[in-house]
């Protein structure tokens, strides 16, 4: 395929190059990360989500919807962005991001520094991610589900919402084993670990199997290419 360059991608494309594994990010307090990496580059991404007890066909226990997305590079993430440096700060760049990715209504659903997670270091590109947490009702969740269709970002930078599935089906390997297979965006996948084990939506056992038999496919999956 012919090099087309990367045009206003240039000097952001290296942060979303594929190839992290989780050993390349460390956890940091984030006041450590706004004092001591003030310099580096920022980017901060949201989880929202809403517990419940649907089950499916009787059978799976469904335990919380999360919103997440496909971006316009084929990679799976949560809504979010770099901020801009000097211009904002975490938060606030934040919020910016999501209204324009997702539509997100600020006035209702704006994420507060309390709703901060974790933040991560990857010290290798220079860049410290944020990551927060924020739990809505069934219904505000679909509401915003729905108002992403008509995101200023729907169907450029962002494909669509999707759910993870937090059960792990009869084979033990299809449901949440199989959908952490997919390539993620940064570490969107160890986001969505960390958050599903510190906000307890999975028991410890339950997610240490669904983690298991994920390295099994992914060993599987390796191994046949």
């Amino acid at each position: 395929m012919a090099d087309i360059g990367w045009g206003n991608l240039t000097n952001s494309e290296g942060y979303g190059r594929l190839g992290d594994t989780k050993d390349d990010y460390k956890i940091l307090t984030y006041d450590d990360a706004k004092v001591n990496y003030s310099t580096y580059m920022h980017g901060a991404h949201a989880m929202f989500y809403s517990t419940h007890d649907f089950t499916l066909w009787d059978l799976y226990n469904t335990r919380a919807a999360i919103l997440m997305q496909m971006r316009f590079d084929g990679l799976l993430g949560f809504p979010g962005g770099l901020i801009d440096q000097g211009e904002e700060d975490v938060v606030s760049g934040l919020n910016r991001e999501l209204e324009e990715e997702i539509g997100l209504d600020l006035t209702r659903f704006c994420i507060k520094d309390e709703n901060h997670l974790v933040s991560f270091l990857h010290e290798k590109k220079n860049l410290v991610l944020h990551f927060y947490a924020k739990e809505v009702s069934m219904i505000e969740f679909r509401e915003i589900e729905l108002k992403s269709l008509s995101a200023p970002d729907f169907g450029s930078e962002v494909m669509g919402v999707i759910r993870p599935p937090l059960f792990t089906m009869g084979d033990g390997k299809r449901g949440l084993p199989a959908f952490l297979t997919n390539s993620f965006a940064g570490n969107a996948r160890e986001e969505l670990v960390y958050a599903i084990r510190h906000l307890k939506l999975l028991t410890d056992t339950d997610l240490q199997e669904s983690l298991k038999e994920f390295e099994e496919l992914m060993k599987s999956k390796n191994s046949s290419e």
